[in-house]
């Protein structure tokens, strides 16, 4: 039996009509089988026990709870107008109102009780089929409204059949994993949001740094101006670096209101865009010596919503070239045949391309993780190169053979150098948690 994923809509409108589907029945509304004799009441007619799906016949539960995050945290909340990145996850859970609505859809299926709707459907079976016996034995067969009770009987059996099989229990479970994947998405979309953050404010810093050493080169270009040493052009131009270098900051405090006000929104507080941001977590070494670029991608590939989705659009294929094979095997000239073979070998490409990016892009971000850990690590070197430069800097303006601004532009390129550390360890952190979200929830962007 062909099975699609289904969409939220569906799945719902589904649960909608078996639900309302009695009433349908009994007002003749909705069009069931011909009989020509007396009707065989489904499963061993009204008072017939409902049988119990298939043990192997998948669950919505066997995905989770319905919680779609797994097992509930227990976290320190955030200070009013802070978010802290290991609160993230947690607040937008409880929080973001695109995740709450996931939520409602995801625990709507996941309480569907199965036994009692294929009773409900089994009555209305019962009740059809009375209905039709009467009509045969009123002479009434082959009429219109006959002919709407067989439709309507076709409709409530295949449903019924549906849940016997577990196709239905199948199909939503497949359609909470898909739920559950798209909070997922959003979550990580939150996180990526606040590292992006913690670089704007690095950014940020840096350019108040980069400001203050221009205001007092200008302090010094003003004096020197002064004693006639430069020319008024020096000196314009000079004022123009520090008032182009002062737009560039107004445009990025303008960005980080803008993208903090994001984040708020995401993680369910008041909007501000003033939001203090803790910093970014480190990513230990113990955690970078435990990745395992091949157990890691099997897990990876085992948690990938796309590539199960993928798998089953193949088999949907597979289904269709063997059903087409089935009638026109003995004839393989014939057109029909030939291009089920075509369409099959297609999907079959289609699909081992779909896991070969997969496959790429996560042995990519793993090179990624590794490259970021060893450019902080050489940044780390940097700066305990300039930190030695700057203890030698310092001695020399106590004994006085270099200048203040001597000393003071020494430790900006100490300070420079802090700034590259950090934003290696943002970098480090930003492809770590990536890699993580697609080990654990096959998630690569």
């Amino acid at each position: 039996m062909k099975r699609r994923m289904f969409t939220l809509a569906v799945t719902a409108a589904l649960a909608l009509s078996l639900l309302g589907m009695s009433a349908l029945a009994v007002e003749g509304d909705i069009p069931a089988p011909e009989l020509e004799s007396a009707p065989v009441l489904p499963e061993g007619g009204e008072d017939a026990p409902v049988e119990e799906p298939p043990e192997d016949a998948p669950q919505a539960d066997d995905l989770g709870t319905g919680s779609g995050s797994g097992p509930v945290n227990i976290y320190i909340p955030d200070p009013a107008g802070t978010i802290s990145f290991q609160n993230v996850e947690d607040r937008m859970r409880e929080g973001n109102l695109q995740v709450l609505a996931l939520q409602e859809n995801v625990d709507m299926l996941a309480e569907i009780d199965y036994e009692d709707l294929r009773e409900d459907l089994r009555l209305q079976l019962n009740q059809i089929a009375k209905g039709q016996w009467m009509m045969v034995q009123m002479g009434q067969s082959g009429t219109l409204a006959y002919e709407r009770m067989d439709q309507a009987y076709d409709a409530v059996r295949e449903q019924f059949d549906a849940i016997k099989d577990g196709d239905m229990q199948a199909d939503n479970a497949d359609t909470i994993r898909q739920l559950q994947s798209l909070q997922n998405q959003i979550v990580m979309a939150g996180e990526a949001t606040y590292i992006a953050l913690s670089a704007m404010d690095l950014q940020e810093a840096g350019l108040q740094r980069q400001l203050a050493a221009l205001d007092r080169a200008v302090t010094e270009m003003r004096l020197r101006y002064d004693l006639g040493q430069i020319s008024a052009l020096q000196l314009s131009q000079t004022e123009a670096g520090r008032t182009s270098l002062d737009s560039g900051l107004a445009t990025l405090q303008m960005n980080l209101n803008t993208y903090k006000g994001q984040l708020e929104l995401l993680v369910g507080a008041e909007i501000s865009g003033e939001a203090a941001l803790g910093p970014v977590p480190e990513v230990s070494a113990k955690e970078l010596a435990a990745m395992d670029l091949e157990a890691d991608l099997e897990t990876a590939k085992a948690n990938s919503w796309d590539l199960y989705e993928a798998e089953q659009t193949l088999e949907d294929d597979h289904q269709a070239y063997k059903d087409a094979g089935g009638y026109s095997a003995h004839r393989e000239g014939q057109l029909q045949y030939e291009q089920a073979q075509h369409t099959w070998k297609a999907a079959q490409h289609t699909y081992h391309n779909t896991v070969q990016n997969f496959e790429l892009a996560f042995r990519n971000l793993y090179l990624q993780v590794k490259d970021y850990a060893q450019v902080l690590s050489a940044a780390r070197t940097a700066l305990a190169v300039e930190e030695d430069s700057l203890a030698a800097a310092r001695l020399k303006y106590q004994q006085g053979t270099i200048s203040q601004n001597a000393l003071l532009e020494a430790e900006d390129k100490v300070k420079t150098a802090q700034e590259k550390v950090d934003s290696a360890g943002i970098d480090l952190f930003s492809s770590y948690n990536t890699y993580r979200w697609a080990v654990d929830h096959g998630i690569l962007n």
